[in-house]
């Protein structure tokens, strides 16, 4: 099944928000009904694509079948740009201006190469596909002709599985749940629940480091990756043979973050863990954002680490975005006051209960209140509610986007009040005041993430609109000393703020790794690094 063209995931799994949240939008924001409807899929008007007929029966001829070679209107339009908010905003509008020429399914590696080689020899543009999640311009190169979208969907197996060295090599095609319920059958799992997991794909994981729900526990995607091979426009790359090496710089870490602007992963050899006996999640409060961050802390640096540990600030507590599923307090319940956390464990029955025995001793040593099972069940069943939510509120006329960073965590206090403080007073100034909500979801020894979600009237123009907001949250987090994206990847929205993260000859660097693995420029030309 294809993700909705217009939003986000299963249509069937969108629903309308309650009157009360509706209510709570036109008093506290402003927000006002859409005043048109959102254009239908096929009363968009679609560019006749431009490949030529040379183009295109070379890259039928690479595939040895016309079907894999697509260039109706609906496939193309679905693989148009990703699943940001403005994305989505433009879609609805029936903007299709960055569509690509063509779709093309390859089947093998080889077919990857031969299509890539093709491309390259006719100017033509590939952007590789795989859930087309993306959310910060990752799917929408820098043109000078046209693109192809390559879309990775038949490359979608389970290739092999080490049981005794506990590894298995996916293919990147490969969905999440797929990955999850393949590694499930010979009792295993990659333990990677990104709020994009019933979608999102393994070569996307590994494109754009991706970072999983259960990272204190599992790891960050790029931690799992033990070897990578790679279709480029100049031949294959094989990196990683060992669990650790000391034979030179350890060429994975190019593919991984590089968002096919290097080429295009074809397969992704992984750890694996046995599947958990005993998953519990249970929720916390702590009476501030500051108190809670500290418990956090602690945990991450001392020990004991839950699995699953993360901290919403107040305002997203009030609001409810730590159980996204009862948001405006639908079933009864009122919302906590102060911060609320989640700290889940997995793994046998006896380590679940003595990590979450010593955790609770160190939560309520920092001051923090147990709220039983259901607020961590609760957040357990809602974990991928986010993104329906978000198009619930596009369609009520809210704006709602999200982003995030990460700092060591002698800086995350400076940091969270910059970015809150950039959003609110541009988004104010705009004449659209803002509610900015952030939540900790990744925390690590030495630092943590930092994930705000903004949610505000549309104003005139919504892409205009948020475009000077987001600007100012990134300039905010380059002045403070955050990453520019600790899990999205960069994209062509990051990519400016990337290259100061970088520094000129860091920048050079990459480039002249590019100019080797793609001397023509047809690899997803503007995302990641400026076109040259």
């Amino acid at each position: 099944m294809d993700m909705l063209w217009s939003g986000w995931g299963d249509p069937a799994k969108a629903a309308p928000l309650p009157d009360t949240v509706i209510g709570l939008l036109r008093d506290l924001l402003g927000v006002k009904p859409r005043s048109t409807e959102p254009v239908v899929l096929n009363e968009i008007s679609v560019p006749e694509p431009p490949l030529g007929d040379g183009p295109h029966q070379a890259l039928v001829e690479c595939l040895g079948d016309a079907t894999y070679v697509r260039t109706d209107a609906e496939t193309r339009i679905r693989h148009t740009r990703g699943k940001s908010t403005p994305d989505l905003l433009r879609i609805r509008a029936g903007e299709v201006d960055d569509i690509p020429a063509a779709v093309v399914l390859p089947g093998s590696h080889d077919d990857v190469l031969a299509v890539l080689r093709t491309c390259a020899g006719h100017g033509l543009a590939v952007v590789p596909f795989g859930g087309g999640t993306s959310v910060v311009g990752g799917l929408a190169p820098d043109r000078n002709g046209s693109f192809i979208a390559l879309d990775l969907r038949r490359l979608d197996g389970l290739v092999s599985l080490d049981e005794v060295s506990r590894t298995a090599t996916l293919q990147p095609g490969l969905r999440a749940p797929e990955a999850e319920a393949l590694l499930a059958e010979r009792g295993f799992t990659l333990g990677h629940f990104p709020q994009s997991y019933e979608w999102a794909t393994i070569g996307g994981f590994a494109a754009a480091r991706s970072s999983g729900q259960a990272s204190a526990g599992y790891g960050r995607f790029d931690e799992m990756v033990l070897g990578l091979t790679v279709a480029t426009p100049e031949g294959t790359l094989d990196v990683g043979r060992a669990p650790r090496s000391a034979a030179g710089p350890d060429l994975r870490q190019l593919v991984l973050g590089s968002e096919g602007a290097f080429g295009v992963i074809t397969s992704v050899t992984v750890r694996i863990r046995p599947l958990p006996e005993s998953k519990v999640y249970e929720g916390w409060r702590f009476p501030t954002f500051e108190a809670g961050a500290a418990a956090l802390r602690r945990l991450a640096q001392d020990g004991p680490r839950p699995t699953v540990l993360r901290l919403s600030d107040e305002t997203e507590t009030l609001i409810g975005l730590a159980q996204p599923d009862a948001i405006g307090g639908t079933d009864g319940t009122p919302h906590q006051a102060g911060c609320v956390a989640i700290a889940g464990f997995e793994g046998t029955a006896e380590d679940t209960a003595s990590r979450q025995a010593r955790a609770r001793a160190v939560l309520r040593d920092c001051g923090g209140e147990l709220l039983g099972e259901k607020p961590g069940e609760r957040w357990a069943h809602g974990r991928y509610s986010a993104p329906y939510l978000r198009d619930s509120l596009l369609d009520a006329g809210a704006f709602a986007e999200t982003l995030e960073t990460a700092a060591f965590w002698s800086n995350i206090p400076a940091l969270y009040d910059s970015v809150r403080r950039a959003l609110t007073t541009t988004l104010a100034e705009a004449g659209t005041p803002p509610l900015v909500m952030c939540h900790i979801s990744h925390v690590y020894e030495t630092g943590a993430s930092l994930y705000f979600t903004v949610v505000s009237a549309q104003g005139e123009d919504p892409v205009a609109h948020w475009a000077p907001a987001k600007q100012a949250a990134n300039d905010a987090i380059i002045a403070t000393g955050g990453t520019i994206s600790h899990h999205h990847g960069v994209g062509t929205d990051h990519r400016d703020w990337y290259t100061q993260e970088i520094g000129p000859l860091g920048v050079d660097i990459l480039q002249a790794v590019k100019a080797r693995l793609d001397p023509t420029g047809i690899l997803n030309p503007g995302i990641l690094l400026p076109t040259r």
